[in-house]
Parts: C-alpha cells; sequence; structure tokens
C-alpha cells in the first residue's frame, strides 16, 4: 500500500454537485481545483495537435417543434463546450457559461471511462495479470467481504453483485452519498470502510447494476497495482505521452485515493484527445497503452441491456463503456458525455451544467441532448 495523504478532503457534495444552484454549479464545475482537495494529472511537454478543417459543419435540426442549432441548443441545455472531431481535425467547437478552450471542467461519471483505460493500461504493463483476477487479491481490506470471489472483469462491468441501492444523486439517502462518510478507518478510504459492509444481493456476474462505489474500488485497485497515486499513473501512460495541453485535475477521497468513478476534471479539448486516443487503437506516443484484444472486449457489451431500458437507446455496457449500435461512450450527470464512433472516425466531447431536478422549467434534457447529438453525428458523417 503506497502512501496517502490523510487528511483529504471529500467532494462536497459528492454527486456531481447535484445540489449546487445555478452559478454555483457552473463556477464549482469549472473552478474545482479552487475548492475541493485533488491531485494534479501533470501534462507533458508536447501537445497533440488538433487541426481545424477548412470546412466547419453547422447543424439545424427540430426538437419539440422548435427550429434548433448549435447555439440555440447550448443556450437552453446550459452548455458550456461542445467539439467534434472527423478524422482527427476539428469540424465544431464552440464555448458557453463564460468558459474558454483553456478551462477544465468537471466531467462527473465520464470519469469512469478514464478509470477503465487504466485498468487496460495495468494489463498491458503486468502490474495486474487478467480481468479473471479476484477483487480481493488487490484489495486486501475487502477480503471476507461480500465482494469476496468477484473477478475485476465483473466488477468492471457492473455485476459484483454487492448490494447498492439504485443511483440516484437527487436522493441524500442513497448509497451515492452514504458511502463517503462512514467513520474513517486509518488509511482506509471511505468507499472500502462502507461497501465491505454491504451484503451480496446476486450472485457475482448475474446482474447489471450501476454503482459508482464499484468504480472507485477498480481505481484502488489500480492504484494497489501499480503503485501509484491514479494521477500519476493517468498523467504517465496518457496525459504526457499522447500529448494533453492542460493538467487535469482529480478530487480525492478522505484517505487520498481519486473519486475515480466521477471527480477527473479535465478541458474539453482534452476530453475529445482522450475519445481520439481511444479511436486510435490505444496508442500514445507509438507506444501501445491498452491491450488490443483488452481494448476489443472493452469497448463491446458484456451486459446486454433489455429492450428500451436505456434512456439512451444504448443496447449494453462494457468495461465502464456504454455500448451503442454505432460506438461506445459514457455519460455524466448534468449533461457531460464523450462519445466515440469507429467506423466513422468521430468524437464528440460535451461539457453541460443542466438545471438540477428543483430548479424550475427544467427543459427534457436528456431527449434534447440525444437529438443533439444525432445532429451533430449525422452532419459529421456528412462531413468532406
Amino acid at each position: 500500500m503506497i502512501g496517502r495523504n490523510k487528511d483529504a478532503a471529500s467532494l462536497p457534495p459528492v454527486s456531481g454537485g447535484a445540489f449546487w444552484n445555478p452559478d454555483e454549479q457552473v463556477f464549482g464545475y469549472r473552478e474545482i481545483k479552487k475548492i475541493v482537495r485533488h491531485h494534479v494529472v501533470q501534462r507533458g511537454d508536447h501537445v497533440h495537435a488538433l487541426p481545424v478543417a477548412v470546412q466547419q459543419i453547422s447543424p439545424q435540426w427540430t426538437w419539440n417543434g422548435q427550429a434548433m442549432d448549435v447555439d440555440r441548443y447550448m443556450e437552453a441545455a446550459r452548455t458550456s463546450g461542445v467539439i467534434v472531431l472527423k478524422d482527427g481535425q476539428v469540424i465544431l467547437e464552440r464555448y458557453n457559461l463564460g468558459r474558454t478552450e483553456k478551462d477544465i471542467w468537471l466531467c462527473n461519471s465520464v470519469s469512469k471511462s478514464v478509470t477503465s483505460i487504466l485498468v487496460g493500461a495495468a494489463i498491458q504493463d503486468g502490474d495486474i495479470k487478467s480481468m479473471g483476477d479476484l477483487v480481493t487479491d488487490y484489495i486486501h481490506e475487502l477480503r471476507g467481504s461480500a465482494y469476496e470471489g468477484v473477478t475485476i472483469r465483473q466488477l468492471m462491468t457492473m455485476t459484483s453483485g454487492v448490494k447498492y441501492s439504485v443511483e440516484d444523486d437527487m436522493d441524500p439517502r442513497s448509497d451515492v452519498y452514504s458511502l463517503w462518510y462512514p467513520v474513517i478507518e486509518s488509511g482506509v478510504s471511505p468507499v472500502v470502510s462502507y461497501m465491505r459492509r454491504m451484503p451480496r444481493a446476486d450472485q457475482p456476474g448475474t446482474k447489471y447494476n450501476y454503482s459508482t462505489a464499484d468504480t472507485h474500488l477498480a481505481g484502488i485497485l489500480v492504484s494497489n497495482a501499480v503503485g501509484k497515486l491514479l494521477s500519476e499513473y493517468l498523467s504517465e501512460k496518457l496525459w504526457q505521452p499522447y500529448g494533453m495541453e492542460e493538467d487535469a485535475v482529480w478530487t480525492v477521497d478522505a484517505a487520498g485515493y481519486e473519486h475515480a468513478g466521477g471527480g477527473l476534471a479535465m478541458s474539453l479539448r482534452d476530453l475529445a484527445r482522450f475519445g481520439q486516443f481511444m479511436l486510435e487503437g490505444g496508442k500514445a506516443g507509438g507506444v501501445q497503452v491498452l491491450p488490443p484484444d483488452w481494448l476489443a472486449e472493452a469497448t463491446s457489451a458484456q451486459v446486454i441491456f433489455p429492450s428500451g431500458s436505456d434512456r439512451y437507446d444504448r443496447i449494453g455496457y462494457g468495461y465502464f463503456w456504454y455500448i451503442s449500435k454505432n460506438g461506445y461512450d459514457h455519460s455524466g450527470f448534468a449533461g457531460q458525455w464523450i462519445l466515440v464512433y469507429p467506423k466513422d472516425k468521430v468524437v464528440i466531447a460535451i461539457h453541460s451544467a443542466w438545471l438540477n431536478e428543483n430548479q424550475p422549467n427544467r427543459p427534457e434534457y436528456v431527449q434534447m441532448q440525444k437529438a443533439f447529438v444525432e445532429a451533430l453525428h449525422a452532419s459529421a458523417v456528412a462531413h468532406r
């Protein structure tokens, strides 16, 4: 076990600023490094170029009977930034809410997809033997708990079987809040402390149950396996060799472990570069960071969703990635989204600050964003 900052504070509130008012939300997402304990993900000396295509896209579409374009959407949906890449070139980039291309933004659950690739990197490095390894081999404090016998694959497909309430960002009684605030055991993540007391609800590998706790445990597992902070490992494997433009920050829990399920903040351009890294097969600086066969598994449906059960019409879940018929993605609270379309060579990245459910005149953001992304994707595919 490597050394930790024992007095580090957990993210208040943990679940993506669900109870912040609109002004607090915009400030908090952009300036998270000023208000929350964190570790820095350091960039390197060079920057991966994102050339701007001569021809830019400017889609127009209809939503709910209203004529829409990018600017109207961004105002209506409180979107702080959107960028679209086609063949590695920028074909659309816009900002809003007082934000610029240099500002980082809290990604919420999009962070899960980054945690995913760090597991793959640790397998490529030989620090994790296989996806069939037991979670308890790397997090010894979970021995004797309901995680006994759970594999890394089951952890990363949200099929651990460990009891965890349906995740509700607006319910302070949900486990997504409760797991951060138990009595702290010296040097032990509060998530480990909380989850090792939870009973088993299902046999491992039999039932999908979305769990930020399982993602946080995956981050601790990687950190223990490689003997480094998750932020250091991300800098070493991706941020520096791929050429990210800005330092990122990763918020930490009370034991100093990064919030692997939702605490990463980065610039919009670097989120797009992350998608491009995936599109290019997991290589950074000419080095294969991710095993190709593992990457194919990670971005394929390991769990199949019942028809019509996903609000974005996705078909299943891979290794902390949602899978659709055209590609893969991960979304985050309040409108964060990274989407990768391998066949079309398209990446879409979006940062937002959706009003929470307690705010008046709150539109149907999910359906609005689906129409927006469909318009962006169609325009990108048609781009020449």
